[in-house]
């Protein structure tokens, strides 16, 4: 099948100026030309008139929880079956993809069968890159154990238990992750906000079990990404070699320099917080109060982190979280991150090819408007230069396309007459 999207202003994702009227032709899951009103049409192309519109590659968001919902009540956790979180993931999925969001990075707690699902048309929903599991150290952010003697999170068969001490356990639960097919190892250097035992700051596992993991996941050619909120945890994790922190909360100066130095990768998830006190507020009991009490104590340093290491120059890809949030809502990151100090067009490049670079650092896929890339796109009705929250408003999404295939249109066709059809 052979699409053309004709009028549209060009944003492609590289941070390149915008291009009005646009053409871009798309055969089967490729985009094949792209350019000017003077690009040629093939003959036989379905045409999509988007004048007066905005295109730009499908958004990537580089973190998130497919089977999570935002309720983390402790009683509610233990009472949930696997089985009903694992099919969280079915809605929630959908809700990605409503918004735009063509490819995730699933950062944990979602079992390989999900990508599978999706990929085989089971139901809806974006490209995935799995963590599988979270590697976490005894009493780490990872952990779910409850005083009572119970775990919040009864494991799915297919996520292997992940609580591990001292490089050889942690070896051997990267190779199970790596068997049961993890495209990344993530890893808990630091405590967090929604584990009960901990302090966000609190530095967790060593330098030695950090780099355990690091030469796993380099030997089958993946990487590890690492949960790091408190400075020394950052700091320990880029100096093991993981290359893409999640949340930084508290970036000093020399953290930051060594992002810089290392080409480490920031994924900021500044809606996480966010969203807690949110829900907190909507639905009170529904986060536990600790969480929201650490939650209060380290927005603004995130906030403050987040600024420094955009104007320092560390690579930014979009990640928002989302499980800890609603699903659907991942564009407000963009927002956030506007309002932290980087442009619009920043903001855009850091979910689209920044996020593509980080997760195909050889040749990436997706991520920009090019031949030879796969064809997620989104076309928007009104500037998101000039306005990024547009990309909050599924209202003014009238394309959304994976591999080809529109999964949301309401561009009305157009009829070409003139020389532009070729025999392509």
């Amino acid at each position: 099948m052979t699409t053309a999207i004709v009028g549209a202003t060009l944003i492609d994702g590289t941070g390149a100026d915008p291009v009005e009227g646009s053409t871009v032709v798309i055969e089967d899951d490729r985009i094949t030309r792209v350019g000017a009103s003077t690009v040629p049409i093939p003959r036989d192309a379905a045409v999509l008139d988007a004048e007066g519109c905005f295109l730009l590659p499908g958004l990537i968001d580089t973190h998130v929880h497919l089977t999570l919902d935002g309720n983390f009540d402790p009683a509610v956790r233990v009472m949930t079956p696997p089985s009903l979180r694992l099919l969280r993931a079915v809605p929630n999925a959908r809700a990605t993809l409503d918004a735009g969001i063509t490819t995730v990075r699933d950062a944990g707690w979602t079992p390989p069968g999900v990508k599978l699902a999706i990929e085989q048309g089971f139901f809806p929903g974006p490209r995935m890159q799995l963590a599988i599991g979270i590697l976490s150290q005894t009493g780490g952010h990872g952990d779910p154990h409850l005083p009572c003697g119970l775990g919040l999170a009864a494991t799915l068969l297919d996520i292997p238990a992940a609580v591990v001490d001292g490089p050889t356990e942690v070896q051997r639960a990267a190779r199970e992750l790596l068997r049961d097919g993890a495209d990344w190892i993530k890893v808990c250097a630091t405590g967090g906000v929604l584990s009960r035992g901990d302090h966000p700051a609190a530095t967790q596992f060593t330098g030695e079990e950090l780099a355990a993991a690091v030469n796993e996941a380099r030997a089958q050619g993946k990487r590890v990404m690492a949960h790091a909120m408190g400075t020394e945890g950052i700091k320990n994790a880029i100096r093991a070699g993981v290359r893409s922190i999640e949340h930084g909360v508290w970036l000093d100066e020399e953290a930051v320099e060594l992002m810089v130095e290392e080409e480490a990768w920031l994924v900021p998830t500044l809606l996480a917080p966010v969203a807690i006190l949110e829900r907190a507020e909507a639905a009170p009991g529904s986060m536990p109060e600790w969480a929201v009490t650490k939650t209060r104590e380290c927005i603004a340093a995130h906030r403050a982190s987040f600024r420094r290491a955009a104007a320092a120059g560390v690579r930014i890809a979009m990640g928002t979280d989302c499980g800890v949030g609603a699903h659907g809502e991942n564009a407000r990151e963009l927002r956030l991150m506007v309002e932290g100090g980087m442009t619009p067009m920043q903001a855009i490049v850091s979910a689209t090819g920044n996020a593509a670079q980080l997760l195909y650092p050889s040749s990436a896929p997706v991520g920009s408007v090019a031949p030879g890339k796969l064809a997620d796109l989104v076309v928007v009705t009104s500037n998101p230069l000039d306005d990024v929250s547009v990309l909050e408003r599924p209202a003014e999404m009238v394309l959304i396309t994976k591999n080809g295939v529109a999964h949301k249109s309401t561009l009305p066709s157009r009829t070409i007459f003139d020389n532009r059809r070729g025999d392509a």
